[in-house]
């Protein structure tokens, strides 16, 4: 049993953790409140206003819809690609299969830099000429080459988890393929894929990088940030969209959460 000073020592590094990390935030977000333009420290007074100057700003606007735009169209075309991807990897074994796994998971790893000078040259250099210019369509391309990774990890692996012996049940009742995957293969999969896409959803809302690089003429809600951000008449505002950023960024990892948990409680062995 942890002795009384162990246990407190725990809680004294997690809650040091937690400091760490989320302090920042913390700081931004008060600062979205500060009545004055400039930041100091400590805050002098507390409004409500730059709330209002933020949700009236047609920039703050625009911008947060392109997001929400490439957000859904990224999680869609990793949901397609990942889930097949996955499929292939967890249900089939052909040469190369390990190689085609890596291959998936490594753009995750790759600098977003790297990522972006090469999806820029290849549409402003190879597919501009065919009509396909940088825009909203660069970026959600650009944001699903790595929102796949998060659906296919999610997919690959409750289908390891999952029995084959179902499938082939119901293709020995006489069952078609696709049949097969809408009643047996799908239901398993749907929690996973839906935790899936709110992380890919939430990655794909808060990316710099990448969409600086294939955005063109776009700008996403991050991209208003870094714009606006060396401006001091708008960093006020700047502060309350950091704020709106983080509660859009939270809430899908937080239903995925609860989603991966639920998993893990329904899955274990009652006592």
């Amino acid at each position: 049993m942890t002795s009384r000073a162990g246990t407190w020592l725990l809680r004294g590094a997690t809650g040091l953790t937690l400091a760490f990390i989320y302090l920042p935030l913390l700081v931004i977000a008060l600062y979205a409140f500060n009545e004055r333009r400039t930041q100091t420290w400590p805050i002098p007074g507390f409004t409500l206003d730059w709330f209002d100057k933020a949700f009236h700003n047609p920039g703050v606007r625009d911008a947060l819809l392109t997001s929400l735009k490439a957000g859904l169209g990224a999680t869609a075309i990793a949901i397609l690609l990942g889930s097949l991807a996955a499929a292939a990897v967890a249900r089939y074994r052909f040469f190369g299969r390990e190689a085609v796994s890596f291959l998936v998971l490594l753009p995750i790893a790759l600098p977003g830099i790297v990522t972006g000078m090469a999806l820029n040259a290849t549409f402003r250099e190879v597919l501009e000429p065919f009509g396909v210019g940088l825009g909203l369509f660069t970026v959600i391309v650009g944001h699903a080459t790595f929102c796949i990774v998060v659906i296919y990890n999610n997919v690959v692996a409750r289908l390891r988890r999952t029995s084959r012996s179902f499938e082939e049940a119901s293709a020995d009742l006489g069952a078609s393929t696709f049949q097969t995957f809408r009643f047996i293969t799908l239901p398993a999969l749907r929690s996973a894929m839906v935790a899936g896409a709110l992380l890919a959803f939430a990655l794909s809302f808060d990316e710099v990088i990448v969409t600086t690089f294939t955005a063109g003429g776009q700008q996403t809600l991050p991209l208003w940030i870094l714009t606006n951000l060396s401006r001091p008449n708008q960093l006020p505002i700047v502060n309350v969209v950091g704020v709106l950023v983080i509660l859009l960024s939270a809430i899908p990892v937080y239903f995925a959460h609860h989603l991966t948990q639920d998993e893990v409680t329904s899955a274990a062995p009652a006592a």
